[in-house]
């Protein structure tokens, strides 16, 4: 299996995937937003072997404002459900994680399950908050993960990029 960075010719099988992958949930147009802005801003992953798109992830980069700092938001990341519980989605985080380490980027954010991203070492944040109130229930899966032994992000709300700034990614 082959982890690499998109392109836009990977645009609608990673789409297609969306929607096989999410199939409750309209990600599509988040997606697509993400993958048009891929590269300064976005890291975007695939995973893929013999041609077929099994996996993506995104980390968008971004930090709290006036921080010097680099960071980056987690999300969304997916594996084509034929294949959950095969390490796609892992391997996908791991090698945003070695990419980003090698860009000094200080930490990571995401807004998710806390069993499945406590596996990677990431722990419930309230130094970095959430770009906008997130429900008290939802105060677990606020979590960052520090790379590497930098020093972490400054306390304060993540200043995202305009593609994050919609409250509906932020609630219920």
């Amino acid at each position: 299996m082959e982890f690499r960075e998109t392109t836009s010719q990977d645009r609608a099988a990673l789409l297609a995937l969306y929607l096989k992958a999410f199939p409750e949930e309209d990600l599509t147009a988040l997606a697509a937003e993400l993958l048009d802005r891929a590269g300064d801003e976005i890291l975007s992953l695939a995973a893929v072997e013999e041609g077929e798109m099994l996996g993506h992830v995104v980390f968008t980069r971004c930090a709290p404002q006036g921080d010097g700092r680099r960071g980056a938001l987690l999300g969304p990341l997916l594996a084509t459900p034929e294949r959950h519980g095969q390490g796609i989605g892992s391997a996908l985080v791991a090698a945003g994680h070695a990419r980003l380490d090698a860009e000094g980027v200080a930490e990571v954010l995401v807004l998710g399950d806390p069993d499945y991203y406590g596996r990677f070492g990431f722990a419930q944040s309230d130094r970095v908050t959430a770009p906008y109130p997130l429900p008290a229930d939802w105060a677990p899966a606020w979590q960052s993960l520090r790379l590497s032994d930098r020093e972490g992000l400054k306390p304060g709300p993540l200043d995202v990029p305009e593609v994050w700034r919609n409250p509906v990614y932020w609630g219920p």
